[in-house]
């Protein structure tokens, strides 16, 4: 079936009642963890995914998208009000978000960042149903070995495209696939890295292994952080009304965000965040007004809050359609189809199209949902504020204990989470990235099988990923990010060390 065909369709499994409530449950919980600052959409999905065990698996996908583009909508509210961002991709939103609150305008500015979510998600909802049909043409020539050449494409991506320090996250990359690695081997039934604990013979927990990087992590980084600092103002409905000439310059600016964010959303390893930079960059080069940009420029929230919200859906493409996780939050989404018995990829859209165009369709509800509801919302969210985190922490660790444990019953994944959440917090203070090793970690098992299926075809030939052009383009691709990661190291430090020579 076609696209727009395609949409239709999944159009009637959205709309059936029990798919529908959860996908209302999942974007009501998304903004209220997104305005809530040091939860965020990881650590929220990480604590539903025991939760998904007991929904259909097109309910309980439809239910953690919406948490996860729910919650860019509600990152821009603390982010203009108290300038502390609720995600990461809504950092640049302060930038002019919380200068045109100082103004007084903290309603108009709250209005730009709703209007230009949505159309940035409409947008990205337009890339996926046209993607989508071209890849699941393309599904032919994808085997074994384009698979793993292109999961390896991804992690390098992932750790390089955009890395401060490249080395650190690649160290995390690794350290997940190791960590993928543990368990007993699907072939050979040999045990690896177990060190005689029955309990690690089926790997180690998924859902632990999130919850403890995201979860118990976030809670130790912010259980100093007793009061939060500030008192967001009151706002009225009427607040919510730009002028004349301040809606003329949201349409443009949401257009150019959504696009550029539906592109990079769509490549594995940008994400996001980097979508949200690049359009606030964009808007401030076109700009006319360019000394506005950072004392309350709409252009600056309606760019960046458009990116970010269509990158959050176009990041369903690589995951769905190819089932290469984008970013890690994509990754969790990944190990849920896995927990459920789907097997993302482009034969996805065949063998389960109720799922595929069912969750597409959600998309534009829960969307719709969002803005017909965050509007007149806007009272309550704003008073989420005033709960005090010392109030938070308790509750967020009970239901950490509570779903680690009811996943296998076991109490030794309790501990494990524990002991993850500590080591988690403190890869976080060296500055490395948990959220590379939770991709790298995922992934793994993936390309190993892959991998395997590829030399086994092969014949042992490891030149069959160099024989195969698609493969090769992915292996050439991944060796040509690694290879300018390398040189911008080389230079960053050549200019440091020019700089220090007297």
């Amino acid at each position: 079936m076609s696209g727009w065909d395609g949409f239709l369709h999944g159009l009637s499994v959205a709309a059936q009642p029990g798919v529908l409530i959860y996908c209302m449950f999942g974007v009501l919980l998304g903004t209220f963890v997104g305005v809530l600052p040091g939860i965020g959409a990881m650590a929220t999905i990480s604590l539903l995914l025991p939760i998904t065990f007991y929904l259909s698996p097109e309910a309980a996908l439809v239910m953690l998208a919406g948490v996860y583009y729910g919650s860019q909508y509600g990152g821009a509210v603390a982010s203009i009000l108290l300038r502390l961002p609720g995600t990461p991709q809504s950092a640049v939103t302060t930038l002019d978000g919380y200068p045109l609150a100082q103004k007084g305008r903290a309603g108009v500015a709250l209005f730009t960042s709703m209007i230009a979510s949505f159309s940035g998600s409409m947008i990205g909802i337009f890339v996926l149903i046209v993607l989508s049909g071209a890849l699941a043409k393309a599904a032919v020539a994808f085997g074994a070995a384009e698979y793993a050449a292109m999961m390896i494409l991804g992690l390098v991506a992932a750790s390089t495209v955009g890395a401060k320090q490249p080395s650190k996250a690649l160290a995390m990359v690794v350290l997940g696939l190791i960590l993928g690695c543990v368990g007993t081997d699907v072939n050979s039934g040999v045990q690896r890295f177990t060190f005689g604990q029955t309990e690690l013979m089926d790997g180690i927990n998924l859902v632990a292994l999130a919850m403890g990087l995201f979860g118990v992590a976030e809670v130790i980084a912010n259980i100093r952080v007793a009061e939060r600092t500030g008192v967001p103002p009151r706002i009225a409905l009427r607040d919510l009304l730009p002028g004349k000439a301040e809606l003329r310059r949201i349409p443009l600016p949401a257009l150019r965000g959504g696009s550029l964010g539906s592109f990079f959303g769509a490549l594995p390893g940008t994400g996001s965040t980097i979508s949200s930079f690049l359009a606030y960059a964009l808007e401030r080069r076109l700009s006319r007004r360019p000394q506005e940009f950072g004392n309350g420029a709409i252009e600056g929230i309606a760019g960046p809050e458009a990116a970010n919200n269509s990158a959050a859906i176009s990041a369903f493409v690589p995951t769905l359609a190819l089932g290469i996780p984008g970013d890690p939050i994509m990754a969790l989404m990944l190990g849920a189809l896995v927990i459920h018995g789907v097997q993302p990829g482009p034969l996805m859209l065949e063998a389960r199209p109720d799922m595929f165009w069912g969750l597409i369709a959600s998309f534009g509800i829960g969307n719709l949902l969002l803005l017909v509801l965050n509007l007149p919302l806007i009272g309550i969210w704003v008073s989420m504020l005033r709960i005090p985190f010392r109030l938070l922490y308790p509750a967020i660790l009970i239901f950490v204990c509570l779903g680690v444990y009811s996943v296998r019953g076991s109490s030794f994944d309790m501990f494990a989470v524990a002991l993850i959440g500590i080591i988690g917090y403190a890869l976080s203070l060296a500055r490395f990235s948990p959220a590379l090793l939770l991709l790298g970690f995922v992934l793994g098992p993936l390309i190993e099988t892959n991998l395997r299926r590829a030399l086994l075809i092969g014949r042992g030939d490891p030149m069959v990923f160099l024989e195969r052009p698609l493969a090769a383009v992915f292996i050439i691709a991944a060796a040509g990010l690694i290879a300018m990661s390398v040189v911008q190291v080389i230079r960053r430090r050549s200019a440091s060390a020019g700089g220090q020579t007297p």
